[in-house]
């Protein structure tokens, strides 16, 4: 089995990294509401934190790529760094939108709302890159990555910045167990069409490295595939038990404080997940 530990840890590092930039953007735009007046300062302090968060992931992507993509390129290309960017039209594209990232959680972090559309544009159009080309198969793992950003990213988010924010402020208890409600409600939909999206892109890979059906448990690659979906299918699980169970219990502090536990194991059992999947594509396909 031809593996190493280094590259699965760095395809790990990038997963958490991408994770921690989709993930601030889908708080921000989709959880992240002020309904109330006194609801505007908590929702500051809450963007504050996910900007901070979406920063560090994406000045830590910055750094994989020009340490590590880049050289790549420019070796497969036979040219410099900076021709490598400009080798070809979706290498400059992805170039800019990683610009725009660190750009926008920069300026979102010295609360410039423009920087949180610069962020979202850029962690959108990177992943459909290649949709423009018409290259279908290989905007496949870009886009299962998008959709599991926007959901475990995003539940992280919303727990680290989102339900620590509420749960610490100075609100009434009704109120703060309210807003978490609310969080809960808006995350749901966007949590179950990422998850479709995972399924679709992740059904896709595996076929397409798999190839035959007896590479599935005759294989590294295979039973290593095996013991991810086992692992999803727990955070699957995690995610119906929290949505049909504790979300209908939300309104009070209480009840707040418990989906967090809760949501928490997801967010522990995914992260599982993310280091299966770095052993994954760090093995050869079955031939």
């Amino acid at each position: 089995m031809d593996f190493e530990i280094s590259e699965a840890l760095t395809e790990l590092i990038g997963f958490l990294a991408s994770f921690l930039a989709t993930g601030a953007v889908g708080f921000h735009y989709v959880v992240l509401r002020a309904d109330a007046t006194d609801e505007v300062a908590v929702a500051r302090r809450a963007a504050h934190r996910a900007a901070l968060l979406g920063f560090i992931g994406a000045l830590v992507t910055t750094i994989m790529y020009v340490t590590m993509d880049l050289p790549r390129i420019a070796a497969r290309s036979h040219t410099s760094l900076a021709g490598a960017i400009t080798s070809s039209s979706a290498n400059l594209i992805g170039a800019i939108c990683l610009a725009l990232i660190v750009i926008g959680f920069a300026l979102a972090l010295a609360h410039v709302r423009l920087g949180w559309a610069l962020a979202a544009a850029g962690v959108i159009i990177g992943p459909l890159t290649n949709l423009f080309y018409g290259q279908w198969l290989r905007a496949v793992n870009p886009i299962h990555r998008l959709a599991g950003g926007l959901w475990i990213g995003t539940l992280f988010l919303m727990l680290m910045a989102g339900f620590t924010t509420v749960l610490h402020s100075d609100l009434p208890p009704i109120r703060r167990g309210s807003i978490a409600a609310n969080m809960v409600h808006r995350f749901s939909p966007l949590a179950l069409t990422a998850f479709a999206f995972l399924g679709i892109t992740g059904l896709t890979t595996a076929w397409t490295h798999l190839k035959r059906i007896d590479a599935l448990w005759t294989t590294a690659y295979g039973l290593t595939l095996i013991a991810k979906l086992f692992v999803v299918l727990i955070v699957v699980a995690l995610g119906a038990w929290n949505s049909r169970r504790q979300r209908p219990l939300l309104g009070t502090e209480s009840a707040a404080a418990v989906l967090r536990r809760s949501a928490t194991a997801e967010v522990i059992a995914a992260t599982i997940v993310l280091v299966i999947t770095s052993v994954l594509v760090s093995l050869p396909s079955p031939k």
